[in-house]
């Protein structure tokens, strides 16, 4: 399968980012895309809603439903699956992309800010995954995709920012466990990862905004990659922790100066967090 026409994609934390890009990606093909997130109201300072980026989607050429979600809470979580499957008429993509930030060491990170990150993080892989099984078991093309690193133990990746490391790497270990555990399903399940920062809200926010922007690259290699996992056929790909480069590399994209968001500084790019 090359197109994701009349695919429905539950994308976790999609109104702005990468989230957004991997929509946009998918409504090009005609996909049913749900949007799951927080933002139905617009921000002070973060641009997207759920209501913006589905009105994208529909211009695009795809069929968005924006559902308010709080990933952390299973009920909200239980009901958005629902009302998905009910008005989409099934489930085929689980992306776990919401996601949540705190660059601090163990000693000055709070109990309420330790246990958001773990939340929005792995629980959330956990929960909407274990929630969306039913509905992915159906369908002929089942895909999760959770937008986290390879695991690296090397001691620098643990020192600054252990809290976050755990909340990231423990994406990766359930989505590499329920490739072996959904294998007799076949459902695809798999990890995916910028090798480079990424322009995004977030990144502006933590790691210093137009600085920072300079040596990053666009969404939308994030979007173009996560559409090469989750085209290829059922069962023919899974338990693979994978970086953006290398996911493009698999179908012949080698040539990533688009993507950048100043072509001249594509020599100076910015390495993303875990990776040496």
């Amino acid at each position: 399968m090359s197109t994701l026409k009349g695919k429905t994609l539950f994308i976790t934390g999609g109104s702005r980012g990468i989230g957004r890009a991997i929509a946009l990606r998918a409504a090009r093909d005609g996909a049913n895309v749900v949007i799951a997130a927080k933002s139905a109201e617009p921000h002070r300072t973060l641009p997207g809603t759920i209501f913006s980026v589905a009105e994208e989607i529909t211009a695009a050429g795809g069929n968005a439903l924006p559902l308010q979600v709080d990933v952390r809470e299973e009920d909200q979580v239980r009901a958005a699956l629902a009302k998905a499957a009910e008005h989409f008429g099934g489930i085929d993509i689980l992306v776990n992309n919401a996601g949540a930030i705190s660059l601090m060491g163990v000693e000055h990170t709070s109990l309420k800010k330790y246990d958001l990150i773990q939340g929005v993080n792995h629980r959330a892989t956990f929960l909407c995954a274990q929630l969306a099984l039913p509905y992915l078991k159906k369908s002929d093309n089942a895909h999760i995709l959770s937008l986290s690193p390879p695991i690296n133990m090397a001691p620098h990746w643990l020192k600054p920012f252990a809290p976050y490391t755990v909340s990231k790497y423990g994406m990766t270990i359930l989505t590499l466990g329920m490739a072996e555990e959904f294998r007799e399903y076949g459902i695809s399940c798999n990890t995916l990862w910028p090798a480079t920062y990424i322009a995004t809200a977030a990144v502006a926010v933590n790691l210093g905004g137009d600085g920072a922007e300079a040596v990053s690259r666009k969404p939308e290699i994030m979007a173009d990659a996560a559409h090469s996992i989750i085209t290829m056929a059922r069962s023919s790909f899974s338990g693979h922790s994978l970086l953006d480069e290398e996911a493009l590399a698999r179908i012949g994209i080698t040539d990533l100066l688009p993507y950048a968001c100043i072509p001249e500084n594509a020599d100076k790019l910015q390495k993303d967090f875990f990776l040496d």
